[in-house]
């Protein structure tokens, strides 16, 4: 795990005591073993792959563990040409060259610029909103209220607002503007957002949640 990125490739055929060893790993960026705590090196990450289909001999990861990943992707299925890309790739005698983009220097100097994105204070109080619309105790939304078990949590709300701040600077400009935080606020939520046994037999995700928080959740308070 001393890496600056640790792959945990199908992590939900862990079981939980291997996948617990990473709660502290990923949160404090250190490692105890008895009692010695040692830094982990910076930056850190952890990139974590499930199988969604196949789920015999799986663990569900606790909901502690999903939260303290930043995002959660879906990959789909590959399209024609990425198939074909692919085949060339692997069924050849030639060796994939990898060819590196950027050091650790570089990597932590993007984090700080990231950090430095102004966000108003009214985006922040949109993005505070969206957050508390995605609990059924505090929601007026009434798919919320019927659906959703627990809501996401405050580190939903960091990942939200620094995921909007890096979409800002990738986007060209420096402030975080409502459209940010609604294009990360899928990747950013739906790991986070736990639904109740009847959205599964209603075919309900939580993508479709998020989509509609982000339909009716008015940008400026007071408006519809």
């Amino acid at each position: 795990i001393f890496a600056n990125l640790v792959l945990a490739d199908e992590i939900n055929r862990a079981t939980p005591k291997t996948q617990s060893a990473l709660l502290e790993a990923m949160q404090e960026r250190t490692v105890t073993v008895g009692t010695q705590t040692r830094p982990l090196p910076n930056p850190f990450f952890v990139l974590a792959t499930q199988n969604p289909i196949e789920l015999e001999g799986t663990y569900p990861l606790p909901e502690a563990q999903l939260d303290r990943f930043f995002f959660k992707v879906l990959v789909p299925f590959p399209g024609e040409q990425d198939l074909l890309e692919i085949a060339r790739r692997t069924t050849g005698e030639s060796t994939p060259q990898l060819k590196p983009v950027a050091d650790a220097a570089t990597v932590l100097h993007a984090q700080r610029v990231a950090r430095e994105v102004p966000i108003a204070e009214h985006v922040l109080g949109y993005a505070a909103r969206l957050i508390t619309a995605t609990h059924p105790d505090r929601t007026q939304f009434d798919g919320v209220k019927r659906y959703v078990r627990w809501g996401a949590s405050p580190r939903g709300m960091q990942t939200l607002i620094l995921a909007g701040k890096v979409r800002a600077l990738l986007e060209g400009r420096y402030n975080v503007a409502f459209d940010d935080l609604n294009a990360v606020a899928a990747p950013a939520l739906r790991h986070r957002i736990f639904l109740q046994f009847e959205a599964e037999a209603d075919g309900i995700a939580a993508d479709k949640i998020i989509s509609d928080i982000l339909e009716q959740t008015p940008k400026e308070p007071g408006r519809e």
